[in-house]
């Protein structure tokens, strides 16, 4: 799979050589963030990796519902493909997220910042 997300991903996993990553391919399980992500600080992470072009996120009921019942330490990374920024977001935001989309404010802005939030969990 090449798709937009994918491509993500594979951007994310390059900016952030610090955090061992572990892609989740799993269809007994709807839902489940798109990757897992491991830190020098020990420290345990899932990331949603979402592409929209406009301010609207789609996310799945189950995707909805893996956030609301796994609040912490879960991420949902969005790129806008028009403007090429790049938002992280806490999975404990996931019902504004879909009432705002992407006018919410975010908990790290732009890849530099989104990295270093994730390398810095735990700490």
């Amino acid at each position: 799979m090449r798709g937009p997300e994918s491509k993500l991903y594979q951007k994310f996993k390059k900016a952030t050589p610090q955090i061992i990553w572990n892609r989740i391919e799993n269809l007994a399980v709807p839902g489940m963030p798109d990757a897992l992500g491991y830190n020098k600080n020990h420290f345990y992470f899932t990331v949603e990796f979402k592409v929209t072009k406009g301010n609207k996120v789609r996310l799945s009921p189950h995707q909805i519902a893996y956030h609301v019942t796994h609040p912490k330490n879960s991420f949902i990374c969005i790129e806008h493909l028009g403007s090429g920024s790049l938002k992280l977001y806490e999975g404990s935001v996931i019902r504004e997220l879909v009432a705002c989309g992407l006018q919410l404010d975010a908990c790290s802005l732009g890849l530099d910042a989104c990295s270093l939030r994730l390398t810095q969990l735990g700490a």
